[in-house]
């Protein structure tokens, strides 16, 4: 029996698929343009080039890949063990609350410990929440992909209580939103004429650590053999529960995070707005960066475009912001459409 490869490496394949992906959705983009009387070319000048011409514009994209690129570096370990989490959403928004609420009992006190107080409080909030979707895994067995979507949507319910409830506003005019947080709690920006603060360079420490992690570490190495073959995993001795439990916590810490630096950076308080899919973007993110984290911070930049340019076309055609998420659509589709092709074209066997 003798195996002769349709390609001599299918490696540039994988790699092509992401830009395959992108290059049709932008072509699909430009026809749906047409649906709304906007000329094509118009229409994707100002969803993917207008936002950038600028120093605000860049400065804005960059706080919307921070968020991103943290809450899918989590993703990506957990993806690497198999597990399925899609409850990023919810514990960047538990991150925020807690961040919130810490932020609030601090406003009076003064100090340099009060930031990183409040942004471990974030991290600690994902962390728990991540941790009720490990508890039910490994104590009872229940699919993490059914919990971790239904704690994102206790956690939406959960912020709109507190800013309705406890940590509203006495001030705010019966507004659903808290107070404004104090500047001692609030992460300080690079330059007066921008929102972008300190938090873009907790993504750029968080890849190199996972790129150490996963190709230095025997943790790593262990990560992807519990991934590929749980069966072989056990027999080799290592604990599948273990590294379960271990790869949702950090996720959850990193979008918890991820959540504490949105409310004490751009936003500065709590508000209903905070959910705006950082998380469900992740998870898009994680499979157009192929899985590596250096890979996941290239696909960020381009999701972080569309956020950028959903508010571009907002203003200049008063489309829905949700045109965003119909492009990120489209590009799952497409990648997972190219991937299938490529299993496709994986060497064919002869007799």
């Amino acid at each position: 029996m003798m195996v002769r490869p349709l390609f001599k490496s299918q490696a540039w394949l994988a790699l092509a698929a992401p830009v395959i992906a992108v290059l049709l959705s932008i072509a699909t983009g430009g026809v749906l343009f047409l649906f709304f009387d906007i000329a094509p070319f118009d229409g994707l000048y100002y969803f993917l080039l207008d936002p950038l011409r600028d120093g605000y514009g860049v400065s804005e994209l960059l706080l919307k890949i921070s968020p991103i690129v943290l809450c899918a570096l989590g993703l990506l370990l957990c993806f690497k063990a198999g597990v399925w989490n899609i409850g990023a959403e919810g514990q960047y928004l538990a991150g925020c609350m807690a961040a919130g609420w810490c932020a609030l009992q601090l406003a009076d006190s003064e100090g340099f410990w009060c930031l990183p107080l409040v942004l471990l409080a974030g991290v600690l909030g994902g962390l728990l929440w991540a941790a009720m979707a490990a508890a039910l895994k490994v104590r009872v067995g229940a699919n993490e992909i059914l919990t971790t979507i239904m704690l994102n949507y206790i956690a939406v319910h959960l912020l709109m209580y507190l800013v309705n409830g406890p940590l509203k506003d006495p001030g705010g005019f019966s507004f659903p939103e808290s107070a404004i947080f104090a500047g001692q709690v609030m992460l300080p920006v690079l330059s007066d004429s921008y929102r972008l603060n300190i938090s873009i360079f907790f993504p750029l420490v968080l890849v190199a650590l996972l790129w150490l992690l996963l190709k230095r570490s025997r943790f790593g190495f262990e990560l992807g053999v519990v991934g590929n073959n749980p069966a072989a995993a056990q027999n080799a001795g290592i604990s599948i529960n273990r590294h379960v439990v271990l790869v949702l916590l950090i996720s959850g810490a990193c979008a918890g995070l991820a959540g504490a630096a949105e409310v004490t950076g751009p936003v500065g308080q709590l508000i209903p707005q905070l959910s705006v899919g950082y998380g469900y973007t992740a998870i898009i993110c994680v499979y157009l960066g192929r899985m590596h984290p250096v890979g996941v911070l290239l696909a960020a930049m381009l999701l972080g475009v569309t956020y950028v340019g959903a508010e571009s076309v907002q203003l200049q055609y008063e489309l829905p912001s949700a045109i965003a998420a119909a492009f990120q659509g489209l590009i799952l589709f497409y990648l997972l459409a190219a991937d299938k092709l490529i299993n496709q074209l994986q060497p064919k066997v002869e007799r």
